[in-house]
């Protein structure tokens, strides 16, 4: 390899919004992000699926399960 073109690697610290914090090795000192997997609705299951035009309702309706 050669020397001297690599990027230094040091400990990072990744600081989200809603206050986690992660340790981790990085180029960088330090990244901010705003959402993580600890507040991020698809990682908790409080994620809501939004079916504005109705495709869903139409799709089960022609071939979901009847009951």
């Amino acid at each position: 390899m050669k020397e001297k073109i690599h990027p230094k690697y040091v400990d990072c610290t990744i600081m989200c919004a809603c206050g986690n914090v992660i340790h981790t090795r990085s180029t960088k000192p330090s990244i901010n992000v705003e959402i993580c997997s600890n507040c991020h609705p698809f990682f908790t299951g409080k994620q809501k699926y939004v079916d504005s035009e109705k495709r869903v309702d139409k799709f089960l309706k022609k071939y979901g399960k009847k009951i």
